[in-house]
């Protein structure tokens, strides 16, 4: 098991907008797939992960199964191909390496803007997705909980979460920087997943008080409404809300809803400023060739932190050291997880043998001396366990295991344990 995880991971480093969007999953598509990968391959425990900025596959398995993750991907996508987007994913097949990508990942060192919150939320998504879908076992569980017990003592104990550097704050910088000599600008927030709702409760903090939330949900965008004191436009009007507003920002996802160029030119639409969160996009970019108007797309805000991400980035060393202390308690998790099975075959054989020793006097002794010889004998056993025990766990931690655990198999004829 330790040796056994792997990664399949595609993110903004090193693929452009378009081939995030080929392989952005909504929540619905990263349940198909986990059902998908459990269906149709021997993995029993994986975990999808897609945002914005990544779309990531972790798995525990014997075996390279990254081709036909990525056949699944794409069936899930609706393309049959793979070529176009094999490039773009790197294939992290060491166990330690992918352990450490997603401790790196959860815990925002992997993020566009350092430290950003929003990925331990969708980590934890993820997490229960492939909980309900039976695809969480005792390595994922452990994993896990390792990294959220790292994430408390990064918030406590760093100023790696200080501030507001995230990427739905940077964007409220932007509408800062774009509507400076706009007096009482309109700003209009079109849809509220998670990265739209934090960027309206972000707007309470600045002198931006004249925002128009629209979204399918009625009820959602009023809840928020009256929370951030903003106000709600019915879904209905939403190109009426485009026409009024000074600065559009879209989290809705291309595939449901779309501003492209011609209709911006056809309603006669005047200039503003467009940015747009979504992935898939759905913001025409050729929107930008229109004069006075201009397009803002999340790889665009990057950058744009403040003195609290230099912080932040300041705090990383902080963080790796708590990276590394975590790592090297879950490591030793699965060191000894690796042989428990032959610690349990061997406490196994032992008590058999204890058993069928006691058993051949019972008959001839009383109430009171059979619990007596129970337990006499049981503490007998226990003493002789605790040594062999301990040695096997102190060498599992040297690397060392392997020798011990045959002498083990050869001297009490235990049953060779398989990967």
């Amino acid at each position: 098991m330790p040796n056994q995880f792997k990664v399949l991971t595609l993110s903004y480093k090193n693929a452009p907008i378009d081939i995030r969007e080929m392989v952005s999953l909504n929540e619905n598509a990263c349940r198909n797939l986990l059902e998908g990968i459990k269906e149709f391959t021997p993995v029993r425990e994986a975990l999808v992960l897609s945002t914005c900025n990544r779309t990531e596959i972790y798995y525990v398995a014997d075996k390279d199964y990254n081709q036909e993750m990525l056949k699944l991907l794409a069936m899930q996508k609706g393309f049959i191909g793979v070529k176009k987007i094999t490039p773009y994913f790197r294939h992290i097949t060491e166990a330690n390496l992918a352990v450490q990508h997603l401790f790196r990942v959860t815990l925002g060192l992997e993020s566009q803007v350092a430290g950003d919150m929003q990925i331990m939320n969708q980590v934890k998504h993820a997490y229960q997705w492939a909980a309900d879908a039976e695809m969480a076992g005792p390595f994922l569980h452990r994993l896990l909980h390792t990294i959220f017990f790292a994430n408390k003592r990064v918030a406590n104990e760093t100023s790696f979460r200080d501030g507001a550097a995230s990427v739905a704050y940077a964007t409220v910088e932007l509408v800062e920087e774009l509507t400076k000599n706009i007096p009482n600008p309109r700003v209009l927030m079109i849809g509220l997943g998670d990265i739209g709702a934090t960027v309206c409760r972000n707007f309470v903090k600045t002198d931006l008080k004249n925002v128009v939330i629209t979204n399918r949900t009625y009820n959602k965008a009023v809840a928020l409404a009256e929370e951030c004191n903003q106000v709600v436009a019915p879904w209905e009007t939403v190109w009426d809300e485009i026409k009024a507003a000074d600065v559009v920002i879209s989290s809705v996802p291309g595939d449901c809803f779309f501003i492209g160029a011609a209709a911006v030119a056809n309603q006669e639409i005047t200039p503003k400023s467009y940015i747009d969160l979504s992935m898939p996009r759905s913001i025409d970019s050729a929107i930008a060739q229109l004069p006075g108007a201009s397009v803002h797309n999340i790889d665009s805000i990057r950058n744009r932190a403040t003195v609290a991400l230099e912080k932040r980035l300041a705090a990383v060393p902080q963080v790796e050291v708590i990276i590394s202390e975590a790592m090297a308690e879950f490591n030793a998790w699965t060191k000894e997880m690796a042989i428990s099975p032959a610690v349990q075959q061997f406490k196994n054989t032992l008590e058999q043998i204890r058993q069928q020793e006691i058993a051949r006097y019972m008959k001839n002794l009383g109430a009171v001396e059979k619990d007596l010889l129970e337990e006499v004998t049981r503490n007998i056993l226990q003493k002789i366990v605790k040594l062999p025990v301990l040695e096997l766990k102190a060498a599992c931690q040297r690397g060392e295991s392997e020798t011990l655990i045959e002498g083990l198999q050869a001297l009490f004829n235990l049953e060779k344990q398989t990967a």
